[in-house]
């Protein structure tokens, strides 16, 4: 009898072992998959906080911040729209005497209130300047060479047109240059202009006969163009930025060269490092200012250069760490974003009255960011690859401070690109090498009589005339700033 009870105690001693056991293998089974699902819930979390960047985290254009706009509509404002109070009124220049074509004096005869006769006094007339367009704005011109009868020779001779109407042919210089500004400067199309011509100016011109045009002044702006690649070498500072280019579904990169006298682009099939050593050589001995790209680095590598890295760039990358889930990744950003106000505060200072004491408080505060960055490093990804960024080029980043002229951000660059960026959207990139040729020379040359404040109109229109009369072509790096620059 006690045996019996002996083995049945026994038989459910094993029932419950095996139970344990398997309850220990579920269990052990669950902690798996809740260690998976929470690494799985870790890597969506940061492509959640990937996809979330916009222009005040990342590096994108504000443009990306607004192409899903949230629900629920903008918030109005309360105040009116237009000029606030206190803004000053804008009104453009009158146009000066010289620039007026004709004077109309409108007269009274009769006192508008009583019918009496009026008396002119010398006092202020009341001006309205109207510009209109003429009625036939356009010139035809027509070349004609007569034909002569030799008598000696017993041949017919026709008397030579001028080299520069040949070279020109249907198109005259000005409507030429017209032509090249609508397509370069304005982003219109082909048949754009072609729909212009022949509405507003009365003539007819086909697809391809302004191609031939384009192709004309593309041409005359060659030396010009190249003028400045040869002078990029030469520069002791350079601002550098890049942007994607569309030709025929296949990826070009537009590469935009920011100098004190001019801007300068190129488009390339690479993003790497062998445009700027094709561009800018092994013995270039500038600064240069850009942002923190892989193709920077290793130029600044090889060639060991001064480089400062955008802030505003830097600023971006630590405000994202503070959007993460890790709170000790958010703590260690938000004590980079505090060390970088401290930086820019002092900075303004330096700026309104500069003095060796502020200068030496910047170089004190930018050693202690670069210290608060590598110590008490948070084990994540994303805050152990900026402690790395800071001990490799931390000091980079703070260059401007001893060499004067350079500026702490990229911005110059990056809105002289802005227009390249615009033409994409609107044009959709080229189809050729020829096309990337105008892209180049016509970006540059919009890009840096802006920057000086000259026409680019009178400057193609220079350009083009002397092309067509095969005279020297006028320098984009000799162009004289404006004294009042143009609105």
């Amino acid at each position: 009898m006690q045996r019996s009870v002996e083995n049945e105690l026994l038989a459910v001693i094993r029932r419950l072992e095996r139970r344990i056991a398997e309850q220990d293998a579920f269990i052990a089974e669950l902690k798996a998959t809740i260690a998976a699902r929470d690494k799985r819930i870790e890597v969506l979390e940061a492509e959640l906080s990937k996809m979330k960047k916009n222009s005040s985290t990342s590096s994108k254009p504000p443009s990306g911040d607004i192409v899903k706009p949230p629900r629920g509509g903008r918030r109005r404002s309360k105040g009116k729209i237009g000029g606030q109070p206190g803004h000053a009124k804008h009104e453009r220049t009158p146009f000066s005497p010289e620039q007026v074509d004709k004077v109309h004096e409108h007269t009274l005869k009769d006192c508008p209130d009583c019918g009496s006769p009026v008396e002119l006094i010398d006092d202020s007339p009341c001006v309205i300047q109207q510009a209109e367009l003429e009625k036939k704005p356009l010139r035809v011109d027509e070349h004609r060479g007569l034909v002569y009868w030799c008598a000696i020779c017993q041949k017919k001779h026709t008397a030579p047109l001028p080299a520069e109407v040949e070279r020109a042919g249907l198109v005259g210089p000005r409507l030429t240059a017209v032509v090249a500004y609508l397509k370069g400067g304005c982003h219109a199309s082909f048949s754009t202009i072609r729909k212009y011509l022949r509405d507003v100016l009365g003539i007819t011109v086909s697809r391809g006969q302004l191609r031939k045009v384009v192709g004309k002044v593309s041409r005359a702006l060659e030396v010009a163009y190249n003028e400045i690649v040869g002078q990029l070498p030469q520069e002791g500072r350079l601002n550098i930025d890049e942007t994607g280019h569309k030709e025929n579904g296949e990826k070009f990169w537009t590469w935009c060269f920011r100098a004190e006298a001019f801007t300068f682009f190129k488009i390339a099939g690479s993003r790497g490092s062998d445009v700027l050593f094709e561009l800018l050589g092994r013995e270039f001995d500038g600064a240069l200012g850009c942002d923190y790209f892989s193709a920077y680095r290793k130029y600044m590598k090889e060639v060991d250069i001064l480089v400062q890295f955008c802030l505003a760039h830097l600023i971006r990358d630590v405000r994202y760490l503070t959007t993460l889930r890790s709170p000790a990744t958010v703590a260690y950003g938000e004590r980079l974003l505090g060390g970088l106000r401290g930086l820019f505060r002092i900075f303004h200072q330096y700026e309104a009255e500069p003095s060796e004491r502020l200068k030496k408080r910047l170089e004190r505060q930018c050693s202690a960011i670069v210290a608060m960055a590598v110590d008490d490093v948070p084990t994540t990804r994303e805050a152990q690859n900026m402690a790395t960024r800071f001990q490799k080029h931390g000091h980079a980043y703070f260059v401007f401070i001893t060499t004067p002229g350079l500026d702490p951000t990229n911005n110059i660059a990056e809105q002289a690109i802005r227009f390249v960026v615009i033409d994409r959207l609107v044009t959709q990139g080229t189809r050729s090498e020829r096309g990337r040729e105008w892209c180049e020379r016509i970006w540059t040359v919009m890009a840096t009589c802006a920057q000086k404040g000259r026409s680019a109109f009178n400057f193609i229109l220079e350009t083009v005339e002397s092309y067509f009369a095969n005279r020297p072509t006028p320098s984009l790096i000799k162009l004289e700033p404006a004294l009042v620059r143009s609105g």
